[in-house]
């Protein structure tokens, strides 16, 4: 009956028909009073394990969160879905803080989201006050942040230990989507849980595909990667703040909307920057590791990595934050063996051999998925002691095809210079033997010897290939720390001797990765409508200060413009629509849908949505080059309302459509907006900065500028 009842607020309040992996067992397990140890990848929503049972019981949820945009953004969406729920944290005034304190004592409140300092600041009055409320859980978020092996530690959640001491009787529920088996034991042993259930969930996340390129000309290799994903929303992670900026002025030069993002920004720029990615006003934001945490977009559809991270904890964080909407998403490493030299210094832990050994070991590991061959999305979930049966298809070297060619004199040149140099040199220094180098740190002995200069033919980026190749195939080994040398294994002495046949890879092509998108839907979507359905909600976002996510996400709107519902039943069949946002919401995008069906002569296809089980679909190959047709018709001399006639589609879509080609100069700001009003609107843009979206912009101008006009003018002069 617990469940069942689950499943009702599943549905009613958050709009889902089922739960997903172990969300059910979890909310049994908090239900139950006993603790729970929760692993969910990002984006499988892990929330839920604590919000659902948190509108079952009697009491407040205490939610311990490390980020204050993490906070901001999951009270937006439970009070989106009419839930109350609030966060305590440094960015509110005295009387915000006093207004939360009341509806706390009130009883009304449900969940309170807090930083892990906030519990104990003022020594316990924080914690005698909880004393005399009813408690009902813990959930202790982002909970690998407890442990000083794992890649985020943070001092502050060792205090949490207290909780089970002051408040012995309350279950406590810790999430992360990101622990080893070192750091599960930290979070059981340094929260002090009783017996708790380890409830660990896979880690693959089907819908991102990952790719690795070489970082040699990879901004020219970024551009390129973007100019095919103008439209969509992206975070750009580099490793420094100035090269944070630099490269998001980089990418605005060339018509990109970018913004930089980093600890040394002022606060007040943080915040505005964040905003404007976060209400999809900017598409893509250039950031450190600063950026992210928690942040709850669910419509980021890729994520590249400059840098190489300094371990593969990181490296999935941080491209879990792409496709959290289940749909297609992108994860591109820029790499190179050069960052994992460089980052050797930065890993190491001062006064700490052991810690120091373990993050040198995560880097080299980081540096093996770059540098791998063979699936990568099997190595991931290896690393976090989970086998995939197959390969997965869904990355650069499942669609890539290889080639084996004799390396034998190849392998023997290397495992040569390796011998004679006595086992003491690095790659590098190798490399230049082999190729005969005679600079300054080329020790005299060797340039006598028989090996400088055999290489000479080969390129020293060939080199380095095919030095892992024979350390991944174990003809050569490398030694651990922080400046490792080449020494040979048992298998050098039968290829130095001409006994075995060494055979290295060729990388001949690399195939274009599946444009199919991956969600519950199986049938094309009408890609018009979902453009209309998106500046619905982008309105909606406007009045309510929230981001155009927590209306609804992608992947509810990809439903929608495929199914077609037309009236009540329909939408709410519909995943990620419950009762509150069927209220709030509802009328307005039946109309929208309706509307377009009649002009189309479309019908409801709701039918299709019961009749197919698979998960994957193909994207609406008609309507690819939609944009194109618009574009054809403008340049015939067609208005906009014309167009948007022959076309069947409003006028709003249509100037969405012409707005694509503004940064190109394939359409002038000129053809949309009269010469009178460009400057007034560019000035508006500029005094009100765009910080709060359009909605300020229009309501300053007046009823005589349309936001088509000042969409137009913001492309061109953004």
């Amino acid at each position: 009956m617990t469940i069942e009842k689950a499943k009702k607020i599943l549905k009613h309040q958050f709009g889902y028909d089922s739960f997903r992996m172990n969300q059910e067992a979890a909310i049994d397990c908090v239900l139950s009073k006993k603790d729970a140890v929760v692993l969910m990848p990002t984006g499988g929503g892990k929330s839920l394990c604590y919000q659902v049972p948190a509108l079952m019981s009697e009491g407040l949820t205490m939610v311990v969160s490390p980020l204050i945009a993490l906070m901001k953004d999951q009270v937006d969406a439970l009070v989106s879905n009419g839930i109350e729920a609030a966060f305590l944290n440094s960015t509110q005034t005295g009387k915000q803080q006093t207004e939360v304190f009341q509806r706390i004592r009130s009883g009304k409140l449900k969940l309170l989201y807090v930083a892990p300092e906030r519990l104990f600041k003022s020594g316990d009055q924080f914690i005698d006050f909880l004393k005399e409320l009813n408690v009902s859980l813990f959930a202790i978020d982002e909970a690998h942040c407890i442990s000083s092996w794992g890649h985020d530690f943070r001092p502050e959640y060792r205090k949490l230990a207290l909780l089970k001491e002051y408040f012995p009787e309350v279950p406590v529920i810790a999430l992360t989507a990101t622990a080893d088996k070192l750091v599960r034991k930290d979070i059981v042993d340094y929260l002090e849980l009783n017996q708790p259930e380890l409830l660990i969930s896979s880690f693959n996340r089907p819908n991102i595909f990952y790719s690795v390129e070489p970082k040699r000309n990879s901004y020219e290799k970024l551009l390129r990667f973007l100019e095919k994903r103008r439209e969509d929303s992206g975070i750009l992670y580099c490793l420094s703040r100035r090269s944070t900026e630099n490269l998001a002025q980089d990418l605005r030069d060339e018509g990109f909307n970018a913004l930089p993002y980093h600890a040394g920004l002022d606060r007040a720029t943080r915040q505005r920057n964040q905003e404007l990615f976060l209400n999809d006003d900017a598409k893509i934001i250039v950031a450190t590791i600063a950026f992210g945490m928690g942040i709850d977009k669910s419509n980021v559809r890729f994520v590249v990595h400059m840098d190489l991270p300094k371990n593969v904890e990181s490296y999935y964080q941080e491209t879990g934050r792409a496709g959290r909407d289940g749909l297609e998403s992108d994860a591109l490493l820029f790499f190179s063996w050069g960052d994992v030299t460089k980052l050797k210094g930065f890993v190491e832990i001062e006064n700490n051999k052991e810690q120091s050994d373990i993050m040198l070991k995560k880097l080299d590991q980081m540096g093996e998925f770059g540098d791998l061959k063979t699936c990568r999305r099997k190595y991931l979930l290896r690393y976090f002691d989970e086998d995939l049966a197959d390969d997965c298809g869904q990355c650069d070297n499942c669609k890539a095809e290889y080639e084996k060619f004799d390396g034998t004199v190849i392998a023997q040149k290397a495992l040569s210079a390796v011998y004679r140099t006595g086992q003491r040199f690095g790659v590098s220094y190798l490399i230049d033997l082999l190729r005969g180098s005679k600079s300054k740190k080329m020790r005299l002995e060797h340039l006598n010897l028989k090996t400088h200069g055999v290489g000479a033919d080969i390129s020293k980026n060939d080199w380095f290939d095919y030095f892992k190749d024979l350390i991944a195939q174990g003809f050569l080994a490398k030694t651990e720390g922080q400046y490792p040398t080449v020494i040979l294994t048992g298998k050098s002495e039968d290829v130095l001797y001409g006994n075995t046949k060494v055979e290295l890879y060729k990388i001949t092509e690399k195939a274009e990765k599946s444009s199919s998108l991956v969600s519950d839907v199986s049938h094309p979507y009408v890609e018009a409508l979902l453009d209309d359905l998106k500046s619905l909600r982008t309105e909606f976002a406007r009045e309510e200060g929230v981001p155009p996510y927590v209306v609804f996400s992608d992947a509810t709107l990809v439903e929608l413009a495929t199914y077609l519902p037309h009236d009540r039943n329909g939408l709410l069949k519909i995943s990620g629509i419950g009762d509150v946002k069927m209220e709030r919401y509802g009328a307005d995008f039946i109309r929208v849908i309706r509307d377009y069906c009649e002009l189309n002569g479309l019908e409801s296809r709701m039918k299709l949505k019961f009749a197919s089980r698979k998960r994957r679909r193909k994207r609406n190959t008609k309507g690819d080059d939609t944009y194109s047709k618009t574009l054809q018709l403008f340049k015939q001399g067609m208005s906009v309302r014309a167009i948007a006639e022959e076309r069947g589609l409003t006028r709003n879509t249509i100037e969405n459509h012409l707005l694509r080609f503004i940064p190109s100069g394939e359409v002038q700001v000129e053809d949309l907006v009269d010469t009178d009003k460009i400057e007034t609107i560019r000035d508006a843009i500029d005094e009100l900065n765009a910080a709060k979206g359009l909605s300020p912009i229009k309501e300053f101008l007046g009823a005589e500028y349309s936001y088509g006009e000042i969409r137009a003018v913001a492309a061109k002069f953004s």
